[in-house]
């Protein structure tokens, strides 16, 4: 993958219809995805030169994902905002170009606005899966 402008990575969030529509979370200026797998511990008391041995597939696996920014247009400050306060796993999409989008329910963990009296407003906010979370390469 060659290297690419961060300007370019985009979260975008469902509406929750049938097809699912998605919308871009405006004016995102920083971006994160954490992807995990919890492994499963199989060591026991004859396993070879007592090295740690590890369960093939049985972890469990979670993505994250965090933004900061400014928001550009009040609707998708009022939707992030509704969907945070309902708690409701939504479907969010992560594009990462040259690499991929990942895809899947994710609840908005974190919502935080600040400002300063000589600057915009600014918004930061965390997302934690909910469910499966798909991923197809570019």
């Amino acid at each position: 993958m060659a290297a690419q402008a961060g300007r370019d990575m985009l979260l975008q969030i469902g509406d929750g219809g049938a097809p699912e529509v998605f919308t871009a979370v405006a004016g995102l200026r920083a971006r994160a995805i954490s992807l995990n797998a919890r492994a499963i511990d199989a060591t026991h008391g004859d396993s070879p030169g007592r090295w740690r041995e590890l369960l093939d597939g049985a972890g469990v696996r979670s993505a994250s994902v965090s933004g900061a920014g400014v928001f550009v247009d009040s609707a998708a400050d009022e939707t992030v905002r509704a969907v945070f306060f309902a708690q409701e796993a939504r479907a969010w999409r992560l594009i990462i170009p040259g690499f991929g989008t990942l895809q899947g329910k994710f609840l908005v963990t974190a919502l935080e606005y600040s400002g300063r009296h000589d600057g915009e407003a600014a918004y930061a906010l965390s997302l934690a899966s909910a469910g499966e979370v798909s991923f197809a390469p570019a």
